[in-house]
């Protein structure tokens, strides 16, 4: 499967991975200021944004993946940044690739397995009819009876695209992702990792908890963990100027 990315900026090359149900749409603010400083590649994960749809979905597939990307441009060697399911994603490439690694920044996302908690989301998704619904904001009044936050609702709604006037599509493969949720909540495979890492976790997420960073510098004994603690699990998104900051010092030290 190849891919849909965009290439922006020069300099030594970071590739950004989004998380589940998020796409490259969601990064394209930091990543202008990024391709200042770096060639900046920003990913479409399979069955998110303009990616193609498959039945198969897991992290060994999504660091394949990702390896045709590489292996595409001809990157010798790069940073790779992932957020969420992304982090997941980019954690399995170093493990299989650790050889194209240089550095390595995972965004709110342990190593560890987790529960499944997207139960309510995929239910609001599921139960939207586009056959009949002709507007935005017809899907996000029949999406507010299943999900309460504003922002998660505006995140998700992002993924709704015009297929031709007056009819409405998906970008995210949600019967696939749907089945697929054991993999995607499963824990990082066994198996040390000596590449510079830096987890940044928020103070007000419980994806990484302060009884999680034994093990992570366990399994990644060259790893610092950063905590921004005004932000939740989209640190990125709420915690703009000091995410940017913390990501290029480290990408530059």
């Amino acid at each position: 499967m190849e891919l849909h990315y965009r290439k922006m900026g020069e300099g030594k090359p970071l590739f950004i991975l989004h998380g589940l149900f998020g796409s490259s749409d969601n990064w394209q603010t930091h990543a202008k200021k990024l391709a200042e400083y770096f060639t900046v590649y920003l990913i479409d994960q399979r069955n998110h944004g303009h990616s193609p749809w498959s039945d198969t979905f897991d992290y060994t597939t999504l660091a394949d993946d990702l390896q045709k990307v590489v292996a595409k441009e001809d990157v010798q060697e790069a940073i790779f940044l992932g957020h969420s399911m992304g982090g997941k994603t980019v954690m399995h490439y170093a493990q299989k690739h650790p050889d194209k690694v240089s550095k390595l920044i995972v965004v709110d996302m342990g190593i560890k397995g987790y529960p499944i908690h997207h139960d309510t989301i995929i239910e609001g998704l599921q139960s939207l009819n586009l056959d009949k619904i002709s507007s935005r904001g017809e899907a996000e009044e029949a999406l507010s009876k299943y999900i309460d936050n504003w922002s998660i609702r505006q995140f998700l709604l992002k993924n709704l695209y015009w297929v031709e006037k007056g009819k409405l599509g998906w970008r995210i493969n949600i019967p696939v992702l749907s089945d697929s949720m054991n993999e995607i909540v499963a824990s990082l495979p066994a198996g040390e990792v000596m590449i510079e890492t830096l987890f940044m976790r928020g103070g007000q997420s419980n994806y990484i908890l302060e009884e999680d960073k034994e093990a992570i510098l366990e399994q990644f004994p060259l790893a610092k963990i950063y905590s921004i603690e005004k932000a939740g699990h989209w640190i990125h998104a709420e915690a703009p100027e000091e995410f940017l900051e913390t990501v290029i010092g480290f990408c530059l030290r």
